[in-house]
Order: C-alpha cells, then structure tokens, then sequence
C-alpha cells in the first residue's frame, strides 16, 4: 500500500525523475503542449501548476519565487517559432551566437541585439512574463489533461496531450470537413433511387399529382351540393 506516497516512480531514480520533470515542463513552457503517456502527464501537472503559481509570485516581485523556479526548473534558451525559419538558415557559428547573447538584464528576452535580428528567448523569461500574465486573474487549474484513444506503437502505451487552458480553439472556427468519395457515390445513388421511384409511380413528381388532384376534388364536391336540390326541385313539380 502505498500510504503518504505522493509522487509516481515511474520506474526511475529520483534524480533522473527530476530530470525528466524539468525537460518535460521546459518543452511544454515551449510549445504550449506536449503529447506524452498518460503516467508522465499526470505526474508532471502538479508539478507544472506550482511554477506558475511561484511565477505569479515572482512577476510581483517576490525573489524567493524566483529563487525556487531556478531551483525546480533550471533554465536554458530557445528560439521562438515567428523566428525559427530564419534561425534554420544562420550557419554554426551564428545560432551558437544567437543561442548565447546576451539580451536584457539578467534573462534572455528574445530581442534583437546588435547585428543580430533576433536572440534566443529564455524558459524563466517566458514563464515569468508571458504565462504568469496570461494567468494573472485565475486562481488555479492552468493545465488541461486530454487523454487520447490511439496508444502508442511499439509498447501499447496510453497517451495524453498535456495543454495550457487557454489556448485551445472555440467552436466558431471549426469548418465543416468536405464530403469523401465515397459520400459522393453515395448520395448520387440515393438521388437516382428516388428519381427511378417517381418514375415508377407513374411519371410526374408527387407535388404534382397532388396539383392535379386539388380542382378533381373541387368538382365532384360541388356536383355533390347540385344532386340534391335537382331532386328536391323534381318532387315540388309532382
């Protein structure tokens, strides 16, 4: 039984679970999600919703928080995606400079320095001053765990997407995905089975039958209301 244990092993030393947590939380604070086992997403979530709650501390100003986000997360620099393009074709010895300025005070900010266009951005930078902003008014509950149906190939492993709440789509922007072939076929069929079954019936479409029949109908009904006052007008004469 495991009694006051609040941490997975996941078949692991502590120390390279802690390695695992920070390079899992670094590439999340990234990208903004990441697909992994369900295990992994479930023991790196907590640990995720206590950075942010130490970078809302630091953004007010709290050193100690800062402190102990240096501590859990560590730190590294990175490349935005608006400039990953242009990064790909710098040679060696330029992303290894663009990598390494020095930009801002103390955390790389991403800003362009000198000839450079563009440096390196840091994890504590962005969470420190684009996530902890983006969370300032919520109180909790910054991740969302999805679980997906499709395992992973190789050990059947079950997998999860492991998202920032926020980021997600709404249900405007959701076109409608266009008809298959085999839909196509399909509804082509119908149409003539339908077009073969009026034709069956007689010829003209059912409206029209239905047309046709309204003014027969009229008739008979007023030649009903005609029968029985020529009988009545037929007895007075006797």
């Amino acid at each position: 039984m495991n009694h006051r244990v609040r941490q997975r092993k996941l078949n692991r030393s502590p120390s390279h679970l802690r390695a695992m947590q920070r390079n899992m939380a670094q590439s999340l604070i990234e990208h903004g999600q990441i697909r992994t086992t369900l295990e992994k997403a479930k023991d790196l979530r907590p640990f995720v919703e206590r950075l942010i709650t130490l970078a809302r501390s630091a953004r007010r100003g709290s050193v100690t928080a800062r402190r102990q986000i240096h501590k859990l997360l560590s730190d590294r620099s990175f490349i935005p995606a608006e400039h990953q393009a242009d990064y790909e074709d710098l040679s060696m010895s330029k992303r290894e400079k663009t990598l390494r300025a020095p930009s801002g005070r103390r955390y790389r900010n991403g800003k362009p320095r000198g000839s450079l266009k563009f440096t390196g951005e840091s994890i504590t930078h962005r969470l420190i001053n684009t996530i902890a902003e983006q969370y300032a008014e919520r109180s909790g509950g910054y991740t969302r765990l999805i679980r997906l149906a499709k395992r992973r190939i190789g050990d059947g492993g079950r997998q999860a997407i492991l998202q920032f709440v926020g980021d997600e789509e709404g249900p405007g922007s959701i076109t409608k995905p266009a008809k298959s072939s085999r839909q196509i076929k399909a509804d082509s069929r119908y149409a003539l089975a339908v077009s073969l079954a009026k034709q069956r019936r007689g010829g003209p479409a059912a409206d029209e039958v239905v047309e046709d029949a309204k003014p027969e109908a009229q008739g008979n009904a007023q030649a009903e209301q005609s029968a029985p006052e020529s009988d009545d007008t037929s007895k007075d004469e006797s």
